[in-house]
């Protein structure tokens, strides 16, 4: 970036750009390529306007009634605006991080669905392994298979939803602690049942990334599930331990996501 360049930018968006470009040249150094650091960066700076989004739109709900209906109404418009905006642009560089191409590709009135990034892809390992461990014990799955089952993942969620992906999966661990951890005891390693065929899932750690989307978007799931020729035996057989799992509290099972 030129000094001409430089100029024509605001102090803060200049020093964000210089952090950037520092930050990509000390992860070269660590062996890096700038593509991947560049796409990580992205990932990360999308995630935090996802939340701002997310705090924003709280606030607008929250709006003071002290002052009368006017201002209240004034206060959750501007709110939301501001909000609507913070989403787009979280979006926007969720896109050009990964490469993805401007058109909308979920079509007329649906949000995009970029293609999955490498960066993506590594990021949603690093969530899955923990959240998969707090349930059960470390088993082995071909590390490209568990890519293709992520990237299937990963491929029914817009570019917003992406962003906040690692808040997603651990609040859907925490809010049905109880019933995964009863599955994984009846039906994942160390249980009677060996891992084989139907079950084999619930022995990988992208089992819980694979159990979010069914109980929140089992179509779209299937539907990048049989494009990725995965085998469907796997899905049926997480359902079914996950509709064996579920206790006499009436503990949900399958919901469509909003």
């Amino acid at each position: 970036m030129n000094a001409t360049d430089g100029d024509r930018l605001g102090p803060a968006e200049a020093d964000v750009r210089n952090a950037k470009s520092t930050l990509v040249q000390l992860l070269a150094r660590a062996g890096v390529y700038s593509g991947d650091a560049e796409e990580l960066i992205g990932i990360v700076e999308a995630g935090a306007l996802a939340l701002a989004h997310e705090e924003l739109g709280v606030l607008a709900r929250d709006a003071p009634g002290e002052k009368g209906e006017p201002y209240a109404a004034g206060w959750a418009d501007g709110a939301r605006t501001v909000a609507g905006g913070l989403g787009a642009r979280a979006e926007r560089i969720l896109r050009q991080a990964v490469g993805a191409a401007d058109e909308d590709e979920g079509g007329a009135g649906q949000e995009p669905l970029p293609p999955v990034g490498r960066m993506e892809l590594e990021r949603a390992k690093v969530v899955v392994l923990p959240l998969y461990l707090s349930f059960s014990t470390a088993s082995d799955l071909d590390p490209e298979v568990s890519e293709q089952v992520l990237t299937a993942v990963l491929r029914t969620m817009t570019a917003r939803q992406r962003a906040g992906y690692a808040d997603r999966l651990t609040q859907f661990a925490a809010a049905r602690h109880d019933r995964v951890e009863r599955m994984y005891a009846e039906y994942g390693p160390g249980s009677p049942i060996a891992i084989h065929g139907r079950y084999s899932l619930l022995h990988s750690p992208t089992s819980i990334a694979v159990l979010e989307r069914l109980t929140t978007t089992p179509d779209a799931l299937r539907e990048e599930w049989d494009a990725a020729e995965l085998p469907p035996a796997w899905l049926e057989g997480l359902m079914t331990a996950w509709t064996a799992s579920a206790s006499a509290d009436g503990c949900p099972g399958v919901r469509s996501e909003a």
